[in-house]
């Protein structure tokens, strides 16, 4: 079973639905023939990589609320994250452009460390507060997955590097019909939009399971007495005479 997670790295309900797809995987009788691949999804293509706006005022700005509404809806937000054993910051967090560490993901990708530079990336926005659109910053997230440092920094410095991975992703996501992050899919046939609850997530994991496993049913067109045109078994059968 294969499932693609389209996300972005200042999504937070990517990283609550990250947790709870991995609550599901952990309580998942077939976990270990499972395979997550994570997809680039910009949540806004055109956020500047540095601003003087907290998260509340960008909140409030792009929904037409006021700063203390945002404050309220982050608040709840934060809290569905410490379910989940997650951190939110958000007075803290710096706004940014993901375009980079979505580039960057992909070169980790490149080395096997796709996994565990997405962790890393959505815990360093999230709850270390860290400024990730800044180039400094993600080699060091870089180097502490076991990637050059020096690498990363050439890698970052060329726009083009890795852009064609991760605009392949978007190009996918809008050939699906995708919106909204996160979005699963499982085998190229089943979507699951959203953070859905772990026990969604074990639902659909355990019925997309059957319907992969079943062995295949053919409805029979064959016409009456068709089976008098067939061989099996080493012989063939002779046809009635009219």
């Amino acid at each position: 079973m294969k499932i693609e997670v389209w996300s972005d790295f200042v999504c937070p309900f990517c990283y609550i639905g990250k947790r709870r797809l991995e609550e599901a995987l952990g309580q998942f009788a077939h976990k270990d023939q499972v395979e997550v691949e994570y997809k680039s999804f910009e949540l806004d293509p055109d956020a500047p990589k540095n601003t003087d706006k907290s998260i509340h005022e960008m909140l409030a700005s792009k929904y037409g609320m006021s700063v203390e509404q945002a404050k309220q809806s982050n608040e709840g937000v934060g809290q569905q994250a410490a379910a989940m054993g997650l951190t939110y910051n958000f007075d803290t967090m710096k706004s940014t452009n993901t375009f980079d560490a979505h580039r960057l993901a992909k070169f980790a990708k490149s080395q096997r460390k796709e996994a565990v530079i997405t962790e890393k990336l959505l815990y360093a926005y999230f709850t270390e507060s860290k400024h990730i659109g800044d180039h400094e910053t993600l080699a060091e997230i870089a180097e502490s997955v076991g990637l050059n440092r020096q690498e990363a920094m050439n890698i970052l410095a060329d726009e083009t590097a890795y852009e064609a991975d991760v605009r392949n992703d978007q190009a996918v996501a809008r050939q699906y019909g995708i919106s909204g992050v996160p979005y699963f899919v499982i085998n190229q046939k089943y979507a699951i939009s959203g953070a859905q609850p772990t026990e969604s997530f074990i639902g659909a994991l355990e019925q997309i399971w059957q319907e992969e496993s079943a062995a295949p049913k053919l409805q029979n067109l064959s016409a009456d007495g068709a089976d008098d045109a067939s061989c099996a078994d080493g012989s063939c059968a002779v046809p009635n005479k009219q």
